[in-house]
């Protein structure tokens, strides 16, 4: 069976499958490893292959790593630095040698073997607690970042185990041994001078070009390119990711690629967990369900056990801990990569590496259970009680401002003057230095991606200003923000009257009228100028207000007349000469006293400008 086809049968079955298993309440990861399983040798063999496929579906991981570097700013792992170093080499520590002394008893293994096994059984799944915690939403609770930040260390740590396992071979093979860290050193020096002086102004030289579907290719180029130079070069892809990743975090472009990425990675995760579905080799389990079954429950007690204990140490509330040891409690895919190696460098034998294998997986599909029930288990214990220990304070802004133009700049200083932080989204990388200097948190790229709105936060913020000047990206925007975020309060600026009519057409309520406000600023002066009492000139500019709002609304109803519609947008002028010749007839009707009133008698035809 050809890759392409296989790669269309997982969609497919993906396609039906996990949104299924979404709506009967089953973690989507969870979904992917069931669709894996039934398409696998296991049940109806109709993807029989997954070695075929297997190298496309790391590319989930290879950019899940990739977004995970993004994620560390140095000053970010300075503030992680102990939940990382200190709980997560407590954990890999503990962990690692309680696992090693049960594999040496109860199997009675060789000590090298045993080492490996309990070193690689004390990693856990990076790429399933990622998103199993993005998906509830608590990556920014204490534990998700404790989760995160002891991930992280077991990320690292996978590197110098895969090192050792030449040497407990025997092997004179040096492919994991000091040439291999010289060829990390050199790697990443090059790297690090690479992503500096290069591809650093690079990005500048894309992003002024306007082009910005290029960012999401130059995005793709990177971890591409990184990732055939760690093959070539035999160096971890995921440790290259990562790293590569780590360089690129203080960019001002860091938004923008995360946004261009994330959606590539989402999908090659999938197909990621349903080539480990796959490889789930069901008769062993049938065979032997007391080894396998009874192995991956006591791998996740005793991780379990050992987290609890670590975080309760470091005085972690019950709450915490319970949930942080229940997450990490399963066996990662780092694991897969070490016993691969193990059993190629003949460490481990082929009766040992299988059910091992199997026993990560079987850990991992139960993780999302284990980690429901635990939910709902804390929840009937704190019933009407407030858990303040369960988030963290958060850096998201309550304002956020699309585009930073002229518009958006003078919200922004308002905001300021008040001591309210805001965050501003805005495609001109220039802006970067001075938005940061005055208090505020800039993100380049394009406000039409749900992705970079998310990284901005926009779950968490009060107000929505949109100010972006193209009408049909402000729309684009407006629309999403309607659908996914109801209850956001949204704040449009509009461009002209057709652009007030299309906001309203979705539900906008709150919109300002580009150069509308200033206009009638100076008409009000004009009058004064011309000697008309000042409380006179306030109410005539009043009345206007009102009249022009009463015809806005008139429009409305028949600003969707395809004929008409085109017929404005040949000749804007042809409106322009219509609201003056109102203007006019109300006036003279009305002797200027009510302008409003003679509007009720007179029907609209064309919509379009506003003049400027």
């Amino acid at each position: 069976m050809s890759l392409l086809l296989q790669v269309t049968i997982f969609l497919g079955a993906a396609l039906i499958l996990v949104p299924l298993g979404k709506r009967l309440g089953i973690a989507s990861i969870l979904g992917y490893l069931f669709t894996g399983i039934l398409l696998g040798p296991s049940v109806f063999n109709i993807a029989h292959d997954p070695h075929a496929i297997m190298e496309l579906a790391e590319f989930g991981v290879i950019m899940l790593m990739f977004l995970i570097g993004l994620e560390l700013r140095p000053q970010r792992l300075w503030e992680m630095r102990h939940s990382m170093f200190v709980m997560g080499g407590l954990q890999m520590l503990l962990s690692g040698i309680v696992l090693m002394l049960g594999v040496f008893l109860l199997l009675n293994t060789t000590l090298s073997a045993s080492f490996i096994l309990g070193f690689a059984l004390a990693l856990s799944s990076t790429a399933f607690v990622l998103q199993m915690l993005s998906e509830q939403q608590q990556l920014n609770t204490v534990y998700g970042r404790q989760a995160f930040a002891i991930l992280l260390f077991q990320d690292m740590a996978a590197i110098p185990l895969l090192a050792a396992i030449p040497l407990l071979a025997g092997s004179g093979s040096t492919h994991h041994g000091i040439a291999y860290f010289a060829a990390i050193i050199a790697a990443f020096t090059g790297l690090f001078l690479f992503s500096r002086y290069v591809m650093r102004p690079f990005f500048r030289f894309v992003a002024k070009s306007g082009a910005t579907e290029l960012i999401t290719a130059v995005g793709l180029f990177i971890v591409l390119a990184v990732v055939l130079l760690m093959k070539t070069l035999g160096i971890s892809t995921t440790l290259g990711a990562f790293l590569t990743g780590m360089l690129l975090a203080d960019s001002e472009f860091r938004h923008e690629l995360e946004a261009s990425i994330a959606p590539f990675k989402g999908l090659l995760l999938g197909l990621f967990f349903m080539t480990v579905g796959m490889t789930t080799h069901l008769h062993l389990v049938l065979d032997n369900p007391e080894l396998i079954v009874g192995g991956a429950l006591l791998l996740m007690l005793v991780k379990a056990a050992l987290l609890v204990g670590i975080a309760r140490y470091y005085r972690r509330s019950w709450r915490n801990s319970l949930l942080l040891a229940t997450c990490l409690a399963q066996g990662g895919e780092f694991a897969f990569v070490v016993l691969t190696v193990a059993h190629t460098e003949k460490v481990l034998s082929t009766v040992l590496f299988e059910p091992t294998m199997l026993i990560v997986t079987l850990s991992m599909m139960l993780t999302p259970l284990s980690y429901w029930a635990m939910h709902k288990l804390l929840n009937r214990w704190n019933t009407g009680s407030t858990r303040t220990d369960d988030s963290i304070p958060t850096t998201q802004y309550p304002i956020i401002i699309a585009g930073f133009g002229r518009f958006g700049q003078i919200v922004a200083r308002v905001a300021r003057l008040q001591h309210i932080p805001f965050t501003a989204i805005d495609n001109n990388p220039q802006h970067q230095h001075f938005v940061h200097q005055y208090g505020g948190s800039l993100y380049y790229g394009d406000a039409t991606h749900p992705d970079l709105l998310r990284s901005a936060g926009i779950q968490h913020a009060k107000v929505f200003v949109l100010a972006i000047d193209d009408v049909e990206d402000s729309m684009n925007v407006a629309r999403h923000i309607k659908l996914n975020y109801p209850s956001l309060k949204l704040l449009v600026r509009a461009r002209d009257r057709h652009h007030v009519h299309l906001l309203r057409e979705i539900g906008v309520q709150l919109i300002w009228r580009e150069t509308y406000l200033s206009s009638l600023g100076m008409a009000f002066q004009v009058l004064r100028e011309l000697d008309v009492a000042e409380q006179q000139a306030y109410d005539n500019i009043e009345r206007f207000r009102d009249y022009d709002e009463k015809l806005l609304a008139q429009q409305q109803s028949i600003f969707m007349d395809p004929e008409k519609i085109h017929e404005s947008q040949r000749n804007a002028l042809l409106e322009l000469e219509q609201l003056f010749e109102y203007d006019r007839e109300i006036s003279t009707s009305s002797t200027g006293v009510n302008l409003t009133r003679g509007l009720e008698n007179h029907r609209i035809d064309v919509t379009r400008d506003e003049p400027n």
